[in-house]
């Protein structure tokens, strides 16, 4: 079978039209919801487990910080319920293109920062020269930090994609490996596929976990500038 190891990753179409903007709305349309004064387990469940993250990520944050809970919640809501949506079979992630990634990181690091300049413009400032410098090294320092914020962005991005990508070509490989070897050997086919199913539920919990980091760094760079 000759099939391309990056073809999971490339963008779907409907009729030669893309689909991918339907399947980015697609995660939220799981998100259960109640128009019940008790709610179930499954919404009490849930509930509980956005009041924990967001609690835990908006702590650090002043009163102008929290007002970014409600886009922060979202943000770590979607990205990981696409994510999941992404270890389906036959379906596509758009947490593996950069492209979607950056135009997450790009705004929301630029709002944090432009908050920063505009409410403690010397503070943000002073992040550029470290106290105590020595003069001499004042241009290279002052260059190493820019360098260091405008890369903050990419950065994001790129470890979102690279984490994502590199799991999914891994369960691929593995997929594959393991119906190559299905006609083969037996017993080797049932140790690979245990090891798939334990890249599996690897999986699942990198995807959780790569949702909160993303979310956690864009909550430290507002907190730096507020």
């Amino acid at each position: 079978m000759n099939e391309n190891l990056f073809a999971s990753f490339i963008a779907p179409t409907i009729l030669g039209l893309p689909a991918a903007v339907l399947i980015i709305l697609f995660p939220p349309l799981l998100i259960p919801t109640s128009k019940y004064l008790i709610n179930n387990r499954l919404i009490t469940t849930q509930q509980w487990l956005i009041k924990l993250t967001s609690k835990q990520m908006m702590t650090m944050h002043n009163t102008k910080g929290r007002t970014w809970s409600l886009m922060l919640v979202s943000l770590i809501i979607f990205i990981a319920t696409t994510n999941l949506l992404g270890l389906l079979p036959h379906s596509f992630t758009p947490t593996t293109q950069l492209s979607m990634n950056l135009a997450m990181a790009i705004p929301l690091w630029a709002g944090a920062v432009i908050m920063g300049f505009r409410s403690k413009i010397k503070n943000a400032l002073a992040h550029f020269l470290p106290q105590g410098t020595p003069t001499p090294l004042i241009p290279m320092l002052v260059i190493i930090e820019t360098i260091s914020l405008l890369i903050q962005p990419m950065a994001l991005a790129v470890r979102l994609t690279a984490n994502i990508t590199a799991g999914h070509l891994l369960m691929h490989l593995i997929g594959n490996a393991t119906l190559a070897m299905s006609t083969i050997n037996l017993p080797s086919t049932l140790i690979i596929f245990t090891i798939l199913i334990l890249l599996t539920i690897l999986e699942i919990a990198v995807a959780l976990i790569q949702a909160y980091v993303f979310t956690l760094l864009v909550s430290l760079y507002l907190h730096d500038n507020t």
